[in-house]
């Protein structure tokens, strides 16, 4: 797993090994990225929700973005995404928050420009996250949110959230949602 763009261009990152880990391959990553290129810019704030090694975040940060909220509930995976966010000289740009997502959804007021769902398949978060943001405006008005799903699992029709663009990668589905 690397940077593929940007300031960090072929950065390795530290992986996490199990079996509840699924980092986004670079394959997905490249077309999630020529996807949202139009949203990175140096003003843009990203939420990384379910963090994993933050290479999500890192790359929209080595692309430009102006912060980066990474929230994941293991300590593992806080601790990998710290070592990354070192390695590629993002501590600055970034916060790093051991949370559940819901939890930390709930809590904040603070708005978005690129919001990465990517949390564990089947579980119903990506609904329960996606009408949390709707309910509180989290994403701004000429925001993204960026779901990543496995074919099993639908994307949600979520009241406030259209869907901009929907893209099938393999077994994994990329969708695009918007404010309605």
């Amino acid at each position: 797993m690397r940077v593929i763009s940007g300031k960090n261009r072929g950065q390795k990152l530290i992986e996490i090994e199990g079996q509840d880990i699924r980092p986004t391959t670079d394959r997905v990553k490249e077309a999630i990225f020529s996807m949202i290129l139009p949203f990175i810019d140096e003003e843009a704030t990203v939420l990384d929700l379910f963090g994993g090694t933050g290479a999500l975040a890192i790359e929209a940060l080595s692309r430009g973005a102006y912060h980066a909220v990474l929230v994941d509930q293991h300590r593992t995976s806080c601790d990998v995404i710290a070592k990354n966010l070192e390695a590629t000289h993002n501590e600055s740009l970034a916060s790093l928050i051991t949370s559940d997502a819901i939890s930390f959804l709930n809590k904040t007021n603070d708005t978005f420009s690129i919001i990465f769902l990517d949390p564990p398949y089947n579980k119903g978060f990506i609904r329960a996250s996606l009408s949390i943001v709707a309910k509180k405006h989290l994403l701004k008005n000429d925001g993204i949110i960026v779901v990543e799903r496995d074919h099993t699992e639908a994307a949600p029709d979520v009241s406030g959230l259209a869907v901009l663009k929907e893209k099938k990668y393999g077994r994994t589905y990329i969708t695009l949602y918007q404010n309605d």
